[in-house]
């Protein structure tokens, strides 16, 4: 009596595992530890040669207080570590996903997980993760050594200071939300080199397009991840530019939180959308 043969059940994948083999494959790119590496000891050593010049030119009592209060702290992250934060957050979320188009593994994956929506998620949390250890350690490492150096001059800051903490954490922040924007052009454009001079183009280039002069332009502009940076960078709009339209912490709060939902929204879309 011959039996029939009954069909394999299909395997659903747990999204436990997508994020492990996520894990995996982007630490298959030998490269990237390095660049981390790098550019978290170019963005110390930054901060560090910055907050060692104040040191040596300031006196105690020079000063008013609350200016030394923001240059102490923007020698803990200087405008050249957020520089270097956004174009490596950014330009390794774009090659995260447009180096599988380009080599033809998004296929494999695909054809592995039909769960268009899980695999890019799993890609996000992933580069998330880790462009928070990064920004964490970059920034924390950062404030901690720039601080005790400033502290014999009596204008080092604590990081139980509000401001302090805010400053720190926005650093921390600003590179998984530049990541994902990368991810997000990469999975639109899917060509390696494309996607990232368009993560440039988005990050660095365009807040220089636009001014604070009229009030759509300050809109735009405070809408932007960097200009968003530097003001959650300011103790108070004080020593700012003049202007009739400043931004404010939770607007630029917001900026963040923005950028990083629309840019998941927007890559899981196109990645439905596109390869069917």
């Amino acid at each position: 009596m011959s039996t029939a043969t009954l069909p394999t059940p299909v395997r659903r994948h747990r999204f436990g595992d997508l994020l492990a083999a996520e894990w995996l494959k982007f630490w298959s790119l030998r490269s990237i530890p390095w660049v981390l590496g790098l550019a978290t000891l170019f963005a110390v050593a930054a901060n560090v040669k910055s907050a060692q010049y104040t040191h040596d030119h300031y006196a105690p009592g020079d000063g008013d207080p609350a200016v030394m209060a923001q240059v102490a702290l923007n020698d803990s992250f200087i405008t050249a570590s957020a520089d270097v934060l956004m174009l490596v957050g950014g330009g390794l979320g774009a090659i995260v996903i447009a180096g599988e188009y380009a080599t033809g593994l998004i296929r494999t994956t695909l054809a592995a997980v039909p769960d268009r929506r899980a695999v890019l998620l799993a890609k996000a949390a992933v580069l998330t993760a880790v462009l928070l250890g990064f920004g964490t350690v970059t920034a924390g490492g950062s404030f901690g050594l720039t601080q005790a150096i400033l502290a014999d001059r009596g204008i080092g800051r604590s990081i139980t200071d509000p401001s302090a903490l805010r400053y720190v954490a926005a650093a921390a922040l600003f590179a998984p939300v530049c990541g994902l924007v990368g991810l997000c052009l990469g999975t639109l454009i899917r060509h390696s080199a494309g996607a990232v001079v368009g993560t440039v183009v988005v990050l660095f280039f365009l807040p220089s397009l636009v001014t604070e002069r009229y009030r759509w332009t300050a809109d735009l502009l405070h809408a932007l991840p960097f200009p968003a940076w530097q003001r959650l960078s300011r103790i108070s709009p004080a020593g700012m530019r003049p202007t009739d339209y400043p931004a404010t912490v939770a607007g630029s709060w917001t900026t963040y939180a923005m950028w990083a939902l629309v840019s998941v929204a927007v890559a899981v879309a196109a990645i439905r959308r596109r390869d069917h």
